[in-house]
């Protein structure tokens, strides 16, 4: 609601939410919007044009398809369904109807993480090899969805981006420690084409919070930390006759903006414009996709499951 409301040219007209004290909130940060706690009332309006769904995960699907079925443009918070099958039908669905589907992987949005495929598409690291993500706190721990299906879209979002191709296969280790059946800690293997390799740690178990992304070439490696105060991009080159000692590190300059901001700022622009929005809502399928995989991976004890991305 904030961001929406700080953007030129935007209209906050409507805010749904069942929650009585999130209502309440709501009113007092958008005093003109129309609060309600169902979203029909707020779909049949024909002034609507765009619609941010940023609901809990399991119930993305049933809202977005709402949304669709009323002809409204839409954003979707990650992941974009609870299953592959489900979002892909969803793609379709909007292709149908006419109206932009997009998914929310903000972390494209990060001007960190822009300036950093610049950097790898530059070649100022070489053939990139490999890229290891971290996205690790002590809570919060959600009884809806577990650290797979909430967190990892992030970190498989972004090796997607950075490697330019998606993952040929995945191997996954997860435990269910806190509460029955969904995992809260989970380590991912993804085999790309040419052979790079990703890996991803999740957990919610762990006493400092990280949110850290290690990209590897041959020439140099980059370091984005998202909770440094300052200088969240570095590139890391060894120097001198021991390289895991001699290293020379040079930070990267990367402008202020707000990742929220900007992905919102992109899919009003594509709404305005009919221009392709950079997070459609084919590649939430196929996020969607892979973490199918990575599911199916832990069942079976970690073995790889080879990803048919459609």
């Amino acid at each position: 609601m904030r961001a929406l409301a700080s953007l030129r040219g935007v209209r906050l007209d409507w805010v749904v939410d069942p929650d009585p004290a999130r209502r309440a909130e709501a009113r007092r940060v958008a005093p003109r919007a129309r609060v309600v706690a169902e979203a029909a009332e707020a779909f049949a309006d024909p002034r609507l044009d765009a619609v941010v769904v940023a609901s809990p995960g399991p119930t993305h699907a049933a809202v977005a398809r709402a949304a669709i079925r009323s002809g409204k443009h839409l954003l979707v918070e990650k992941p974009l369904a609870p299953d592959a099958a489900v979002a892909r039908d969803l793609v379709r669905r909007a292709a149908r109807r006419g109206v932009l589907l997009g998914v929310g992987h903000l972390l494209l949005f990060h001007p960190a993480v822009h300036r950093l495929k610049q950097i790898c598409d530059g070649g100022r690291l070489g053939r990139l090899l490999y890229i290891h993500c971290q996205r690790t706190n002590l809570g919060r721990i959600r009884h809806d969805e577990g650290a797979l299906l909430s967190l990892a879209p992030h970190d498989v979002s972004v090796m997607v981006h950075l490697f330019g191709a998606w993952p040929v296969g995945v191997a996954a280790r997860g435990a269910v420690m806190t509460q029955p059946e969904l995992e809260d800690l989970v380590f991912l293997v993804l085999r790309f084409p040419g052979g790079q390799m990703g890996h991803v740690h999740l957990s919610w178990l762990d006493p400092i919070k990280v949110r850290c992304v290690s990209a590897v070439g041959d020439r140099g490696m980059a370091v984005f930390d998202d909770m440094a105060s300052e200088n969240k991009l570095r590139i890391v080159r060894p120097r001198g006759p021991k390289p895991g000692v001699d290293r020379v590190v040079t930070p990267i300059r990367v402008p202020a903006r707000e990742p929220l901001r900007e992905e919102l700022r992109a899919f009003v622009q594509s709404v305005r414009t009919g221009e392709p929005f950079a997070t459609p809502g084919a590649d939430g399928a196929r996020v969607v996709r892979v973490l199918e995989a990575a599911a199916a991976s832990m069942g079976q004890g970690g073995c790889e499951v080879r990803v048919r991305i459609r």
